[in-house]
């Protein structure tokens, strides 16, 4: 499956100040026949725009809806410049793009506050354990009467680096149900029914929190 355009896109390259591999966030803007456009990568590590060079090759991967990481090698092609600058690297066939199955989304340990919604009256708050492309876990008092294979309504919000916010909602599937404390229960859900744009969104906000975890 090639890309979509508004695709959030990661990119692998080499820096050339400390020759690290460096990881950049973009997202696809248009696409041709030969070329997939997308616009200026920024470098999550520094918070600045990254300077591509004319030829350079560059390792490309990013999430399906259905949780599946896709990669394929590209290289940039060149430049357009319209209302925002844009990038072109190759487009490539699609036999060449791989599909990576052993793993699933990125998960990451967070603590956000997510709203839930049981049936149409029942609603409350609690506070997340991990955050997923594929899904979450929380933990709320046990009075709520959540079980394995109901679905109930979230809402999340999502803080990014630089102060921005988005709100993300789904529908989740309850795997399991653990007893944690004398009163508090830890709900682990996947996703059952959520647009691609908030997916991309709670992804992007893993993506940065895998960062922020990784300086601590």
């Amino acid at each position: 499956m090639l890309p979509k355009i508004n695709q959030m896109m990661y990119i692998q390259t080499e820096s050339e100040e400390d020759s690290e591999p460096v990881t950049l966030r973009s997202r696809v803007a248009d696409s041709d026949e030969h070329n997939i456009y997308i616009e200026i990568p920024l470098n999550e590590k520094n918070r600045r725009l990254y300077r591509a060079s004319v030829g350079e090759r560059l390792q490309v991967y990013y999430f399906t809806q259905d949780g599946v990481k896709h990669l394929f090698e590209s290289s940039v092609q060149g430049f357009r410049k319209e209302s925002v600058s844009l990038v072109a690297i190759r487009k490539p066939d699609p036999e060449q793009i791989t599909k990576d199955q052993r793993r699933s989304y990125l998960r990451v340990e967070t603590n956000l506050e997510i709203a839930v919604k049981i049936g149409d009256k029942m609603r409350f708050v609690a506070v997340t354990e991990d955050l997923g492309g594929g899904g979450a876990s929380f933990l709320c008092e046990r009075k709520w009467p959540i079980v394995p294979n109901v679905v109930i309504g979230c809402w999340l919000l999502l803080s990014y680096r630089g102060g921005s916010v988005a709100h993300a909602k789904f529908e989740g599937e309850v795997v399991r149900v653990l007893p944690v404390e004398p009163d508090k229960h830890l709900v682990m859900l996947r996703f059952a029914d959520i647009t691609e744009s908030d997916q991309q969104k709670i992804i992007r906000y893993c993506f940065e929190r895998q960062l922020d975890l990784r300086r601590d």
